[in-house]
């Protein structure tokens, strides 16, 4: 049974993303997600818990968003994280350019 697409809801100054983002579904959702980045223009903490995949598109779209909110000087921390996204910031190089990504020792 296919999973419903992912969505980015903005809630306050939490955006939440939830479903399982792949190859297919990633673009309408960074889409989305940058229309509301550019609609809240004030910091925002990236809701990741409802994420039900943990893959290479998934960081590249939240670097795309980050890259967006620093061109706006808008504040973007990321939050719910799986250990497996965290595992693949880390490999990747890119947790610590993914506010909230860094684990503290």
């Amino acid at each position: 049974m296919k999973s419903a697409s992912p969505t980015a809801t903005l809630e306050g100054g939490s955006l939440r993303v939830t479903g399982d983002v792949d190859a297919v579904t990633v673009m309408p959702l960074r889409k989305q997600g940058e229309k509301l980045i550019n609609e809240a223009k004030a910091s925002l903490t990236v809701d990741l818990s409802g994420l039900a995949a943990a893959n290479s598109v998934v960081l590249s779209m939240l670097m795309c968003w980050q890259r967006l909110a620093l061109s706006q000087q808008q504040a973007l921390s990321f939050e719910g994280a799986s250990d497996r996204l965290r595992s693949l910031a880390a490999l990747s190089n890119l947790e610590h350019q993914l506010p909230g990504f860094a684990r503290h020792s």
